[in-house]
């Protein structure tokens, strides 16, 4: 097992750790949460070496292969296929054990190194590396491709399998969905459910948390907070915490009150200095508890916006793509479809099907290769994409960006601003060159508010963002009034945001009449297509299971009834809270704490009824071999 025992450790000058503890046990699948700069990728790098206490000891079993995403990945000629295949080290030392023998001649040598590679299980290594690639989204050829000709994001990807390739017993994963797209997510939490090692993944995504972990480990004020369950689990675990610590100090409080008091109305009395005596030495003895220091909670209200008539947006026709001088590429053909206020729309369908290339398109970003967009008068977008954080000026502060689009208003104004956005004092006016993703992320969302957009376009807005600011953010958008369009892979914003989809997939922009979950059936179901797909030639597994007995069909049978009932409450339970979430009275300032209230609640009701929809799946299944 992994024991964090009593450490502390600095980091520029700045405590992460001090006397921190906590024990993981093997097959555990903890996820790592926190605050930004609380001190994740310092305890990854720990538990490989890379970083040593100033007090105290991290303990990772000596015998353990750690397996972790490299961050960089060179401009290499080799295909993503041998790529993937280089993070299995021993399948690569068999190789080369035999080319050595081969090469002099040494018919013994080269044997013992074939024994090796089957032990390896290298027969079924191109089969096992091609299935974690067209999981994570590759197309066959794209398999063949070299890895320079891939994209930064692609590339993370690659770096991604390659991990998952890597025999491990400890596999460490930072923020393992930021450059995936939702089709990849699901495949990888099915994947990471059957990981038979320990994981340790640092993620601020709720309902990948919610999918995978078995347990939550949470940095909080220096220490290391162990919680039993998923991140659902942990918010109402962590709630009651708070509370019990809460009533414990304060009647704490009242103890130490009631001694103080005692000592000073009695120490100077002769016939009672030896009971204040003891009052004074059970008050140094008492170990003091801390009150609760809940941070403060980041949140912030999109501004009123001006009306605009319908339909704010019209494409009739269109062509999208991009034009270049030596060639044009169409991604979307013949595109008709308008847009109409109140509308709040998710975007659905795999990276490098065109989603980011509608969200330009409707922004004005890409002009329409053919046919037209057509806006209303008083149309004022607010566009929000990742890119954007590059047009950011380093050295340029805060409220320098802000004046350069809201020159006219007084510098207070804008300071105050800012200030909603927890860009305060210095902050707001020292270059943003050091900045985090996620602060930076913050600054250009404030910008859009600054705007006040009555149709907003956010394409993947939450990548960068901890949790409490996508939280601040869901809540926003819950009760932003104009028009939403919003691509994402944060499926806990799309639930609580939108409430209707468009699949953009194949050339084509179209309704897609489902929800999260109907999606989410249906892209497990073309992850096992494409993962039996390569198997068929060589007798691979994907991910390795254990054989089981052929099941008894009696209890599967009741278990599946049991799930079914919890279903039906589960439901009742969730038209319950969308019934309270459609009330207009709800999203006023007075009744935010409540709405937070009801989304969280949404948010770990669907959680659960997500699990239990995969496992009724799964009932179904075994009560189908069963009765076989």
């Amino acid at each position: 097992m992994i024991v964090f025992e009593n450490f502390s450790l600095q980091r520029g000058g700045k405590p992460l750790f001090d006397a921190a503890r906590a024990t993981i046990q093997p097959g555990e699948r903890v996820g790592l949460i926190g605050a930004n700069g609380a001190g994740k990728s310092s305890l990854f790098a720990l538990m490989q070496g890379l970083l040593h206490t100033d007090a105290g000891e991290v303990r990772v079993p000596a015998a353990w292969r750690v397996a972790h995403v490299a961050q960089e990945t060179p401009a290499l000629a080799r295909s993503a296929l041998d790529y993937v295949l280089d993070g299995d080290g021993p399948l690569r030392a068999a190789e080369a054990r035999i080319a050595a023998a081969q090469a002099r001649g040494d018919g013994a040598a080269e044997a013992e190194a074939h024994a090796a590679l089957a032990d390896a299980e290298g027969y079924t290594a191109a089969a096992r590396a091609e299935a974690l690639l067209l999981g994570l989204g590759f197309t066959l050829d794209q398999t063949r491709a070299e890895v320079a000709s891939f994209s930064g994001g692609w590339r993370m990807r690659l770096n991604l399998a390659q991990a998952l390739m890597a025999p491990s017993d400890l596999l460490l994963l930072d923020e393992p969905t930021n450059h995936l797209d939702l089709d990849a997510i699901v495949w990888l939490e099915d994947w990471l459910t059957h990981y038979p090692g320990t994981l340790i993944a640092i993620s601020h995504d709720r309902e990948f948390l919610d999918a995978v972990c078995t347990a939550i480990v949470h940095l909080e004020q220096c220490k290391l907070v162990r919680y039993s369950g998923n991140y659902s689990a942990f918010e109402v675990l962590r709630a009651e915490r708070m509370s019990l610590q809460q009533a414990a100090f304060d009647k704490q409080q009242q103890h130490i009150a009631h001694l103080q008091g005692f000592i000073t109305r009695f120490k100077a009395k002769a016939s009672k200095a030896k009971q204040a005596q003891s009052r004074i030495k059970a008050l140094e003895k008492l170990e003091k508890l801390s009150a609760v220091q809940a941070a403060r909670e980041f949140t912030f209200a999109f501004r009123p916006a001006d009306a605009v008539a319908n339909p704010l947006l019209a494409l009739e026709a269109a062509d999208c793509g991009y034009a270049a001088d030596a060639a044009t590429r169409t991604v979307l053909r013949a595109v008709t479809l308008s847009i109409q206020s109140g509308q709040r729309i998710g975007l659905l369908g795999a990276n490098g099907q065109g989603k980011s290339t509608f969200i330009k398109t409707l922004a004005g970003a890409l002009a329409p290769l053919a046919g037209r967009l057509q806006t209303a008068k008083g149309l004022q977008i607010g566009y929000f994409a990742q890119h954007q954080l590059e047009t950011l000026r380093p050295t340029d502060s805060a409220l320098e960006h802000l004046m350069r689009r809201a020159s006219t208003a007084r510098e207070q104004e804008l300071r105050n601003f800012l200030g909603s956005f927890n860009f305060r004092g210095d902050m707001a006016t020292t270059p943003i060159a050091p900045f985090s993703g996620g602060e930076k992320a913050r600054l250009a969302l404030a910008l859009v508010v600054w705007d006040k957009p009555n149709l907003l376009l956010l394409d993947e807005p939450t990548n960068h963002l901890d949790l409490e600011t996508r939280e601040a953010l869901v809540l926003a958008l819950a009760q932003f009034e104009g028009t939403l369009i919003v691509v994402s892979h944060d499926r806990h914003l799309l639930r609580a945001t939108t409430d209707q989809f468009l699949l953009v997939t194949g050339g084509a922009v179209r309704p897609y009449d489902g929800d999260l979950d109907d999606y989410r059936v249906w892209l497990l179901k073309e992850a096992a297509q494409r993962r039996t797909a390569p198997a068929k030639a060589e007798p691979a597994k994907t991910v390795p299971a254990p054989l089981r007995p052929k099941p008894r069909l009696g209890p599967l049978t009741k278990e599946l009834v049991r799930i079914e009932t919890q279903l039906d409450r589960l439901a009742t339970d969730i038209d319950g809270i969308e019934t309270a979430l459609a009330d207009p009275a709800l999203y006023t300032d007075a009744d935010r704490d409540q709405l937070a209230d009801l989304l969280r609640r949404q948010a770990q009701a669907r959680a659960e009824q997500e699990r239990l929809e995969a496992r009724w799946l799964d009932l179904q299944a075994e009560i189908e071999t069963a009765s076989s």
